[in-house]
């Protein structure tokens, strides 16, 4: 069991051409992680494979972006995102995700794959803000679905501020 870091500020950078894969079963279980993963992870091959993706969560991300992408993809639809992720040392990595699910022949979900890749420094800036809000949302509706309402009203709200659905937003940065 791995147990999970105390968060630093200690930001680690993607290169420009850095690209971070992995693939996880239906529950989320990592299946394959490639080279550049587990470095900037920090976690060997071995503590990442059979571990939750879910070991990443930075504290930081509203559970409500979780949401969204969980049921984006349940629903055999293809997400990008930007996500705040926490390595096993305690620091902490920005990703742009693009997350799609996977099918056997016959159509049926049989797990996820996530290639990842160095955001923009600007979009971040405007998404750290945004999750920064809706986390607080979050944190004063308290637990549970309250807390899960209160952080998703924000995001449509910005949405339907700025005539957008969630995709164009995210390109749009």
């Amino acid at each position: 069991m791995i147990t999970r870091p105390q968060p630093t500020q200690n930001e680690k950078v993607l290169g420009e051409d850095d690209f971070i894969v992995s693939k996880t079963d239906l529950k989320g279980i990592i299946t394959y992680g490639n080279r550049i993963f587990i470095e900037i992870s920090g976690y060997s091959e071995r503590e990442l494979l059979g571990s939750p993706h879910s070991i990443l969560r930075h504290p930081d991300m509203p559970r409500a972006v979780f949401k969204l992408l969980w049921d984006t993809i349940q629903s055999k639809q293809e997400i990008c995102a930007y996500v705040k992720n926490l390595a096993k040392d305690g620091s902490f990595y920005w990703v742009f995700a693009n997350i799609t699910p996977s099918s056997d022949p016959r159509g049926n979900l049989i797990g996820y794959y996530s290639v990842r890749r160095k955001p923009r420094p600007e979009a971040i800036q405007v998404v750290d803000g945004l999750y920064r809000t809706m986390l607080e949302a979050e944190r004063k509706a308290g637990d549970g679905q309250a807390g899960m309402k209160a952080s998703t009203a924000i995001l449509h709200q910005l949405l339907q501020q700025k005539g957008m659905g969630y995709e164009e937003f995210v390109f749009g940065l």
